[in-house]
């Protein structure tokens, strides 16, 4: 998988919004009423991750779930981690 370059990475994070670019790494809050809602949350997202395998940081902060995407092996964000981003989105 290619990294792409920050031109690239500026347009395809214009078109996720409330996601956001950080240094290599490409991240969204999502905030729930409680921690049960959380949770949940986080177990949809466990079919998407592994159908794409690619598998997302994931904290959790009583209703706050932060997913944090990033390619390792290229050592920086690619098409992998915004085609995800795309589908989490959508959750």
């Amino acid at each position: 998988m290619t990294r792409l370059n920050d031109r690239q990475i500026q347009e395809r994070a214009s078109q996720l919004p409330n996601w956001t670019v950080d240094g290599k790494t490409l991240t969204r809050t999502w905030t729930f009423e409680n921690f049960i809602q959380a949770i949940e949350f986080v177990n949809r997202l466990v079919d998407p991750a592994e159908r794409a395998g690619h598998h997302p940081d994931i904290s959790i902060s009583y209703n706050k779930v932060n997913v944090s995407l990033t390619t390792h092996d290229a050592g920086g964000l690619t098409d992998k981690d915004f085609e995800l981003a795309g589908v989490l989105s959508d959750l």
